[in-house]
This record gives C-alpha cells, sequence and structure tokens, in this order.
C-alpha cells in the first residue's frame, strides 16, 4: 500500500508578495503623511499665534477671565494629585529604605523627584485632561456651528480672538499651578514620613534644602512653560479642526487628551536631554 502523499503548504506567487509589500508600504505611507500633516499644522498654527500676539491688539480683560477659568479652576485638581503623589511616594520608600535603614533618606529622594518630574509631568497631565479637553470642546463647537466662519466674515481673526488668548494662558498657568503642586507634593511626603518614620518636619525639610537645588527647581518649572504652550497649540488645532457635528467635538476632545498626553511625555525626555546640558 502507498500511503496518502502530504498536502505541503504551497508558496505564495511572487504577485501576491508584491501586493502584499505594496500594500504594507502604502499603510505605514499614509501613516507618515498623516504625522507631518499634522506637525506641519501644529507648526503653522504656533507661527501665527506668535505672529497675531505681535500684529493684534490683546484684550487683558479676557485674558486674566481665561486665566482663572484655566488656572483657578484647576488648581483643587493639580493640588489633590500632588498631595497624593508625595503621600504614596513617601510610602513606598519608607517601606523599600526601611530594608537597608537608610529611611532617613526618604526626604531627599521625594524632594528631588517631585521637583524635577512628578510635579511639572502630572500637572501638565491634568491640565491637559481638564483644559486641554474644555479648549477642544469650546472652539469645536464653535467650528461646527459655524461662528468662527461668522467671526471671519466680519473681518476678525479667530487666531486673534480664540487662539492666542487660550495659548497664552496655559502657557502661563502651567508654570504657576507646577509650583504649587511642587509644594503641596513635599507637604504631602512630609506628613507620612513624620507619621511613618517618626521623623521631624525640621528634619524632613533640612535634608529637602540641602539636596534640592535651584536648577532643580528651575528645570522642573521650566519644562512645564513647553508643556503648556504644546497643549493649547494642540487643544486649539483639534477644535480649529473639528468636522461632522456633535460627534466630531467628542472626537476632537478625545484626540486633544491623548496627543497631549503622548506629547508631554516625548517632549519630557528631550527637555530633561536638554535641561542637562546647562
Amino acid at each position: 500500500m502507498t500511503s496518502a502523499p502530504h498536502n505541503l503548504p504551497s508558496l505564495p506567487p511572487n504577485e501576491n508578495v508584491q501586493e502584499s509589500v505594496r500594500s504594507l508600504l502604502q499603510r505605514w505611507g499614509a501613516v507618515v503623511w498623516d504625522f507631518l500633516d499634522y506637525a506641519g499644522g501644529l507648526c503653522l498654527l504656533a507661527g501665527r499665534t506668535v505672529q497675531a500676539l505681535f500684529l493684534y491688539p490683546l484684550d487683558l480683560r479676557y485674558v486674566i477671565r481665561q486665566l482663572y477659568e484655566i488656572g483657578v479652576k484647576t488648581l483643587t485638581l493639580s493640588s489633590l494629585v500632588a498631595i497624593f503623589t508625595g503621600m504614596v511616594m513617601a510610602l513606598q520608600l519608607i517601606v523599600g529604605l526601611k530594608r537597608f535603614g537608610l529611611e532617613l533618606y526618604t526626604g531627599q529622594i521625594v524632594g528631588v523627584a517631585i521637583t524635577r518630574e512628578l510635579g511639572p509631568v502630572l500637572t501638565a497631565l491634568m491640565v491637559a485632561s481638564r483644559v486641554g479637553s474644555g479648549i477642544a470642546a469650546e472652539i469645536g463647537s464653535m467650528e461646527v456651528s459655524e461662528q468662527i466662519l461668522a467671526i471671519r466674515a466680519m473681518g476678525g481673526s479667530p487666531i486673534a480672538k480664540l487662539v492666542l488668548p487660550r495659548i497664552l494662558v496655559t502657557t502661563l498657568a502651567a508654570p504657576m499651578l507646577t509650583i504649587i503642586a511642587i509644594f503641596i507634593g513635599i507637604v504631602g511626603g512630609m506628613f507620612v514620613t513624620m507619621t511613618e518614620a517618626g521623623m521631624t518636619s525640621r528634619f524632613y525639610f533640612d535634608q529637602i534644602q540641602s539636596t534640592v537645588q535651584i536648577y532643580d527647581f528651575l528645570s522642573g518649572v521650566g519644562k512645564t512653560v513647553f508643556f503648556g504652550f504644546f497643549i493649547g497649540c494642540i487643544a486649539c488645532y483639534q477644535g480649529l479642526n473639528t468636522k461632522k457635528g456633535t460627534k466630531g467635538v467628542g472626537d476632537a476632545t478625545t484626540k486633544t487628551v491623548v496627543i497631549c498626553s503622548i506629547v508631554i511625555f516625548i517632549s519630557d525626555f528631550f527637555l530633561t536631554k536638554l535641561f542637562l546640558l546647562f
């Protein structure tokens, strides 16, 4: 008896391989093109915003009102995140450092970490989630209801009236919120250190004062200036390019938070490398 021949898998013909490679290259090309188109639009919007700062008068009352809406109303959220970040970090460090008898150095690590990284990054994420989404929804609603078109028809500039004040305020509010968040986060770490490690508040702050330098503070706060500018630009760009009615407003809001979060983490690495050169 002869056994039945095995069913060997057949190799795809060259045409199928070429078609698969072509479709893969087309998909990646579309992704790269969309990225370059988005980045170019952001850069163009940022350039027009800076240009509008010198060409059009700035309504200070409107800027102050936006500073209250963006900065003051975000203070509670950023402060809540900061104090629990300091508390959790101090608690984890005490548990870990106790194994080596080094829990006395908890204040130094908490101070440096919150001042250089955790305070700026977490505050920027809170600004992106609350403020960035709000700006995108507000401007997006104006776009789909043709209010921005009406501003252009009346000879006004949407960049000067809508975009410039919001980008300016996010750029100013992010560092202010970060300074407060850094202090609150350090105080939160102090409470846990006093109760869990038996330190005094004076010893805790002496440890921070001897470790955290002015460079650490300035580099941490300085990064948030760029974070705030990026958040404002991305939120305004998403709002101005909102389509498809109310569904488009929701999509713009979601994309704003996602893109801002990604940009914050990526730019944080490069800004940290940049500040380390000085």
